[in-house]
């Protein structure tokens, strides 16, 4: 996963190998550059300060989250979906935000995770699934089994077991 070492102003101060290719640049490219100018918010560049001072950055949800993880000393997640610009092409994510403050030193500093949370809005709509067999309509294939299609969409793995009442069940009936 993406993760940061960001300070109050959301300059980066560190970031992990992963950090570095989700944004495509080493640390010594992006040492004491704010988080928007690195991942490429679309209103990074709105005002001539730079990342952080124009109208839209109020609504920051980056660093609206770095910010009340420091002020609070608490962990603050958010699932939220980030548009961003990489040249003339804009990518939409949905992602896991979390930040979290770093033990004080002199200064204050957070640690800022970015977790895509990719398939997440597919659980937000209707899902078809078979009231027989429990099979589900997946849009990429025909009917998949539940656990086939969470695993895809979701990256969740089931562990099959027994209910107590069907367990009952299952051992009364020898």
């Amino acid at each position: 996963m993406p993760a940061f070492i960001v300070d109050s102003d959301v300059q980066i101060l560190d970031l992990n190998d992963a950090a570095s290719q989700f944004c495509g640049q080493s640390l010594n490219l992006v040492y004491k550059h704010r988080g928007g100018e690195v991942l490429g918010c679309l209103h990074s560049t709105d005002a001539a300060e730079g990342c952080g001072r124009g109208p839209e950055c109020q609504g920051c949800v980056i660093r609206n989250s770095v910010g009340l993880s420091l002020q609070g000393q608490s962990i603050s997640h958010r699932v939220v979906n980030l548009r961003l610009s990489h040249g003339m092409e804009v990518t939409e994510l949905q992602v896991l935000l979390t930040a979290s403050p770093l033990p004080e030193g002199v200064e204050k500093r957070a640690l800022l995770i970015i977790e895509s949370i990719p398939g997440i809005s597919e659980f937000r709509t209707v899902v078809p699934i078979c009231m027989k067999c429990k099979k589900v309509h997946s849009k990429e294939q025909d009917w998949v089994e539940v656990d086939a299609f969470f695993h895809e969409h979701a990256g969740v793995f089931f562990a099959h077991g027994l209910c107590p009442p069907c367990a009952s069940r299952f051992s009364g009936a020898s």
